[in-house]
């Protein structure tokens, strides 16, 4: 992964509250794991953003690096690392994934 790519990434993942890397877009999503994840995000009732990393094969495998993770879609809440789909849909039937995200958006970094 080249430095620009890592910083593009890094500038997405920290000016974003809540940010998923998936295949496609909210409206249209490119996969069932991308449409889950929409469908999850949507019923929390907070604003996300999305890369659809379909667009740009440097994003795409950029991402993979930066996270360490190696499947799409891919959450980030607040800078941080969350998971994939699993993992958002496992959080979710807990009823962990709204309290976390709520914390993101009502903290202030200083």
């Amino acid at each position: 992964m080249t430095e620009s790519v890592q910083e593009k990434i890094d500038g997405l993942v920290k000016n974003n509250k809540l940010l998923v890397f998936m295949k496609g877009t909210p409206q249209f999503p490119q996969c069932g794991f991308s449409a889950a994840t929409v469908q999850i995000l949507s019923t929390v009732g907070y604003p996300f953003e999305a890369v659809n990393v379909l667009e740009d094969n440097e994003i795409r495998n950029g991402i993979k690096a930066y996270s360490n993770w190696p499947t799409i879609p891919q959450i980030f809440v607040d800078g941080e690392f969350i998971g994939g789909c699993d993992i958002l849909i496992e959080m979710h039937n807990r009823g962990e994934l709204k309290p976390l995200i709520q914390e993101a958006f009502e903290s202030v970094k200083a």
